[in-house]
């Protein structure tokens, strides 16, 4: 394994990390904020830690799937770690576990949270809470490798083993310049919705936050009851760039270069947004005398659908009120989660579309045992590794959704509040029901069972297998006393 190599990319990413905090100290100077200083100086050491590593350059920038597994595992636990530190400083969350919680929910864009009164934090944690939903979004490894390029072809090892989805490529030769592309395309959709909140007459600073939240399908807001206060508007404008922000970025990329009608045939585009219509009528039927009017009901449907299938976790209505039948599409909601390529979480709408269709083919060759049955999407052949692995990250995902259930369990909540904590950290959701509903937090959870969902964050946004490669001596030495 190539430990300088990775020595070296972590350093990147901690010195990255200390450039976001000086920024986000700027925040909390303009609004004349003592609180400022805790992110300044942690920043300033970050950066300069981070450059002192990077002086130690690697012999060789060979590297393979592995160190692309362990560089971006690695990345995300140390930038959690140092992230949470300054809210510890600043004494607004002074437990560091409740603090590691909070900026782990952020970068990975779940927006489950152990805070009872956001509204009570200073202009500059508000604004990193919602920022690491930002940088999360789109992926740390992925500026670094639109900063850093890499020779050789190597670096879509990290793509790979950060980006969100089933199957990643390049869209053009070089991967640096695709990893431009995407944050281009993310950084002028985000500039897009601030534009519009603003024209819905919001403040600057909330429609920044709103936004970057958003843009990372992240859901940490700034009022104590999420997106209750705000106007219809607000509402409807944050509804559709959630939903925008759960569509492939290829998809953006392509109708950018003029070939938008091949790109809109997608497969998984139509069955996504076919899945969201759906929903919010199903949903809107159901909740019929819920809301004092038809516009009502389905804006508040069209909101939580959106939100929830993107993995967002915004609340513009407390849906843990409504009828059985809502509640369940929302937890389906909640597995199902956006397209690959997004900056949503869940297991996604392809995964769940290829799966079906080779349900599809087994059941069809058992009838006609001799005919050879292919599985296709998007006009293309599945191969037999493609299956295998989406049935293994099935599989894995399973068992850890399990594993982490039964530790939960030990806890004194009952079981609806233990199953969708564990849903809404795993799909990177933020909510769940009851307790930990849309009005509710984590807050109440033993430190063993914040520990389980803190994992549970980042398996899931790194889609399980990066952390598990972190075990991979200790699933050996397990797996070698077995065969004994």
């Amino acid at each position: 394994m190539n430990k300088s190599f990775i020595r070296y990319v972590v350093g990147h990413v901690i010195s990255f990390e200390g450039v976001f905090l000086v920024l986000t100290s700027i925040v909390g100077i303009l609004y004349k904020e003592s609180e400022f200083l805790p992110y300044l100086i942690c920043g300033i050491l970050y950066l300069i830690f981070g450059l002192y590593n990077r002086k130690n350059k690697p012999e060789s920038n060979v590297f393979y799937a592995t160190e692309g597994f362990v560089i971006v595992a690695l990345s995300w636990i140390f930038l959690s770690l140092l992230g949470a530190i300054p809210f510890v400083v600043t004494g607004e969350i002074p437990n560091f576990l409740d603090a590691l919680f909070e900026v782990v929910s952020g970068f990975t864009t779940t927006g489950s949270t152990i805070m009872n009164d956001p509204e009570s934090l200073s202009h500059v944690s508000a604004f990193w809470r919602v920022f690491t939903h930002w940088i999360g979004g789109m992926g740390i490894l992925v500026f670094v490798l639109a900063i850093l390029p890499m020779a050789g072809g190597y670096a879509i090892h990290i793509l790979k083993a950060e980006s969100p989805g089933p199957s990643v490529g390049k869209l053009v030769s070089k991967l640096s310049t695709t990893a431009k592309i995407l944050y281009a395309i993310y950084f002028g959709i985000t500039c897009l919705e601030v534009i519009s909140l603003l024209i819905c007459k919001l403040p600057l600073f909330d429609s920044i936050c709103i936004s970057f939240a958003t843009a990372g399908t992240g859901g940490l807001g700034l009022l104590n009851d999420g997106f209750l206060s705000y106007s219809n508007s607000v509402q409807i404008v944050t509804a559709i760039f959630m939903m925008l922000f759960g569509i492939n970025f290829n998809i953006y990329y392509f109708i950018l270069i003029g070939k938008g009608k091949e790109a809109l045939k997608s497969e998984e585009l139509k069955c996504y947004l076919g899945i969201i219509i759906v929903a919010t009528l199903l949903i809107a039927i159901n909740t019929v005398g819920y809301y004092t009017s038809a516009f009502e009901t389905l804006k508040h449907s069209f909101f939580q659908v959106s939100s929830i299938i993107t993995t967002t976790g915004f609340a513009s209505t407390n849906f843990d009120l409504w009828p059985t039948f809502s509640k369940v599409i929302i937890i389906a909601l909640m597995f199902i989660g956006a397209m690959a390529g997004s900056t949503g979480g869940g297991i996604k709408v392809s995964r769940i579309m290829i799966l079906l269709k080779d349900i599809k083919q087994n059941i069809l060759h058992y009838v006609s045992p001799r005919r050879v049955y292919l599985v296709r999407f998007e006009n293309k052949r599945v191969d037999d590794e493609s299956l295998n692995s989406i049935k293994s990250y099935l599989v894995v995902y399973v068992a850890v959704f399990v594993a982490s259930l039964l530790i939960i369990s030990l806890d004194k909540f009952n079981f609806t509040e233990s199953f969708t904590a564990v849903v809404a950290t795993l799909n990177n959701i933020g909510p769940g029901l009851e307790r930990i509903g849309p009005l509710g937090n984590f807050a109440e959870f033993s430190p063993l069972s914040k520990i389980v969902l803190i994992f549970d964050m980042i398996t899931g946004r790194l889609e399980i297998l990066p952390m598990l490669v972190l075990f991979l001596p200790l699933i050996k030495t397990v797996s070698k006393k077995l065969d004994r």
